[in-house]
C-alpha cells in the first residue's frame, strides 16, 4: 500500500500499510518502540536503528548505525534498499537530552544536542528522500518533534531550539521534496516511559486528559501521518499533548 496517496484515503482501510518499509530510527525502545509496533500492527514491514541492539525482541529488524555519521547512515539506507527493494516512510525519533543547566553547559554540549536532535534527522531525511523520489509511489517522513519546541524549555534549551528547528525543517522540506514526498512533524507531549518517570516524577495532573501519553498513542499519529488516511496533509505539525499544561 502506498503511504503517500492511496486509493482508500478518507476510509478506515486507508490506514493500512501492507507492504509498505518502514525505517524508524531509535526505534528499539520508549517512544521509538511504541512507533515501531504501531507499524508493525498495520502491516508493514520495520526496520530500526540504532548504535546499540534492543534489549529485548521488537518484531522489527535491527541494523546498527549513528545516525549522526553519514558513511553509516549511507550504509544503512543502501542495506535497506538493497533487500527490499524500496523505502516508504521514515520516521526521524531518535533524539533526546538530558537536563543540564543552560548558564554552565558547555558549547560542546550543546553542539551535540543539536547534531542529534535537529542535524541528524536532516541527514537521513536527505539520504531517504533520494530514495523516494526515485520510486513512483513516493514516499512519507515523519519527524518526531516536542512540545518544547513551542514553549519554554528550562534546563532542555538546546533540545527545545533544535526541535524548533525541525518544525520549520519540516515544513520547508515538505514544500522542496513535494509532490513525491509529504513531510509532518508530530510534537508530542510527556510520554510514560521509564526515563521520563524517574526524570519528571508524575505530571498527570498538570495535563488536561489527566495523565501522560503511552507510547503506542504516539505510535499511531504517527502510522497516521505516514498513511494514505493522511494522503493531503503534508507540511504540519501535528499535536499530542493531551490538551497541553495547564498553568497551576
Amino acid at each position: 500500500m502506498e503511504p503517500g496517496r492511496g486509493s482508500h484515503a478518507g476510509s478506515p482501510r486507508g490506514l493500512a500499510l501492507d507492504g509498505s518499509v518502514v525505517l524508524v530510527t531509535g526505534g528499539g525502545r520508549g517512544v521509538g518502540l511504541g512507533i515501531t509496533r504501531a507499524f508493525l500492527d498495520a502491516g508493514a514491514t520495520v526496520v530500526i536503528c540504532g548504535r546499540r541492539p534492543p534489549e529485548s525482541p521488537t518484531g522489527a529488524e535491527f541494523l546498527p548505525c549513528d545516525i549522526r555519521e553519514a558513511d553509516q547512515v549511507d550504509s544503512l539506507v543502501a542495506q535497506i534498499t538493497d533487500r527490499f527493494g524500496r523505502l516508504d516512510v521514515l520516521v526521524n525519533n531518535a533524539g533526546g537530552a538530558p537536563p543540564a543547566d543552560t548558564a554552565t553547559a558547555s558549547p560542546r554540549f550543546h553542539d551535540a544536542v543539536v547534531r542529534l536532535n535537529l542535524l541528524a534527522p536532516l541527514l537521513v531525511s536527505q539520504r531517504v528522500n533520494a530514495v523516494m523520489q526515485s520510486q513512483d509511489t513516493g514516499g512519507a517522513i515523519v519527524m518526531i518533534s516536542s512540545v518544547a519546541a513551542s514553549r519554554p524549555a528550562p534546563e532542555v534549551a538546546a533540545y527545545g531550539a533544535a526541535k524548533a528547528g525541525l518544525n520549520s525543517l519540516t515544513s520547508t522540506l515538505a514544500v522542496e521534496w513535494a509532490p513525491k514526498v509529504r513531510v509532518n512533524a508530530l510534537a508530542a507531549g510527556m510520554v510514560r516511559t521509564e526515563l521520563t518517570a524517574e526524570m519528571y516524577g508524575d505530571w498527570s495532573t498538570t495535563i488536561p486528559l489527566g495523565r501522560l501519553a503511552e507510547p503506542a498513542e504516539i505510535g499511531a499519529c504517527a502510522v497516521f501521518l505516514a498513511s494514505p488516511l493522511a494522503s493531503y496533509v503534508s507540511g504540519a505539525t501535528l499535536l499530542v499533548h493531551g490538551g497541553g499544561e495547564v498553568k497551576s
